[in-house]
């Protein structure tokens, strides 16, 4: 079932909670929180099976090592990870609970560094170490977006190296690609595992929204992989890793992470950076409660409908079945939350449902989101 993966030692992740509102949907899998801290005990570390970042004692390349093929070319996976390098930092966030670690990505060579937000969330003393350094600095939250699970943050600190991302039009299921990061907080130069792109534009329900445009691969991603980048074979970001699945008693789950995608994260980068106030970005309101459809067709059947709101002066009604917003296709619930939340209070959106067999599309104005 998909986690944010845990945080680090001594924080406890919160367990999921009920989706609230007109946020509600069951969820498929749990949700597991941030990949952001290191392990609960350093003895999982032996069962992290990855590719190795080194070299031998002479400084040269492991010969015949893995590689990376990427539009009929092959590339070492030692040389990605040259390339990539520098562009990745470690995160420590110092909370009240204690200290979670995770991973960031250099978005800019004069001090902007993308994360996830839960990486950074409450934490009163942030600091950032650079590659091949050996004593972190001082940062700042610049914004955070919780529903999108996102955060820039920035140093003091020019000449950087950007990393450089690809568009998601780009990246194919079967594509190979590396997932890098501070796994566990281990010592020394971060972990790196190699997978494919398994699935692409998935979404997921989380204790603060929704994510969508979500890459799945079968990379490993574990806790301190959180906001680390997802790389493909010419080296550029894919994605921003953020979550893990994980089984219970009734479902079983091995190997599906996601990440975020490269166009989602840009977008929302784009707006943190207008955010400098810290100033959340208002989301659009629809006003209806939602259920996961259970004769396994694809939509998300309206449970209820808020009285006033924009979906009920519009005419949608209990029982509708959300088939599309803005002709985009709703495999479920978790895509109508994040469709929605996309929007801005004023935006207008069509809304296309199934009702007695027949579909229905409605032009609706989304207002803004009522305080809780």
């Amino acid at each position: 079932m998909p986690v944010l993966p845990p945080p680090a030692p001594g924080i406890k992740p919160s367990p999921p909670g009920p989706p609230q509102g007109s946020r509600a949907a069951r969820r498929p899998w749990p949700i597991v929180a941030g990949v952001a801290g290191a392990a609960f005990a350093a003895g999982i570390a032996g069962v992290l099976i990855g590719v190795a970042v080194g070299r031998s004692d002479g400084g040269d390349r492991v010969a015949d090592g893995p590689v990376v093929v990427a539009d009929g070319e092959a590339t070492a996976v030692l040389d990605i990870v040259d390339a990539v390098g520098p562009s990745i930092v470690t995160i420590s966030a110092q909370q009240a609970e204690g200290r979670a670690v995770g991973t960031g990505v250099i978005v800019s060579d004069d001090g902007e560094i993308l994360t996830n937000a839960h990486v950074v969330a409450g934490a009163d003393v942030i600091h950032v170490r650079f590659a091949g350094e050996t004593e972190p600095i001082d940062a700042t939250v610049v914004a955070a977006d919780a529903g999108n699970d996102l955060a820039l943050l920035r140093v003091e600190r020019d000449e950087l190296e950007p990393a450089t991302f690809a568009p998601t039009s780009d990246v194919r299921i079967g594509d190979q690609v590396l997932a890098i990061g501070f796994a566990l907080d281990l010592d020394g130069d971060p972990s790196v595992t190699l997978g494919i792109v398994s699935a692409l534009d998935r979404t997921l329900v989380t204790d603060d929204g929704a994510l969508d445009g979500l890459i799945q691969t079968d990379a490993a991603i574990s806790s301190g992989n959180s906001g680390g980048p997802l790389v493909d074979g010419h080296g550029r970001v894919v994605g921003i890793n953020t979550a893990v699945a994980r089984g219970d008693a009734t479902t079983a789950a091995t190997n599906v992470g996601f990440a975020i995608s490269s166009d989602e994260a840009e977008g929302v980068l784009a707006t943190l950076r207008a955010s400098r106030d810290g100033t959340p970005r208002d989301e659009g309101f629809l006003g209806v409660g939602l259920d996961d459809r259970s004769d396994g067709g694809q939509g998300a059947v309206i449970s209820d409908v808020t009285a006033d709101a924009p979906a009920g002066e519009a005419g949608i009604e209990i029982g509708d079945v959300i088939v599309a917003i803005d002709q985009s296709a709703i495999d479920g619930s978790a895509g109508v939350i994040a469709a929605i939340r996309d929007h801005e209070p004023g935006d207008e959106v069509k809304v296309t449902v199934v009702r007695d067999c027949t579909e229905k599309t409605f032009t609706v104005t989304l207002a803004e989101r009522p305080a809780d």
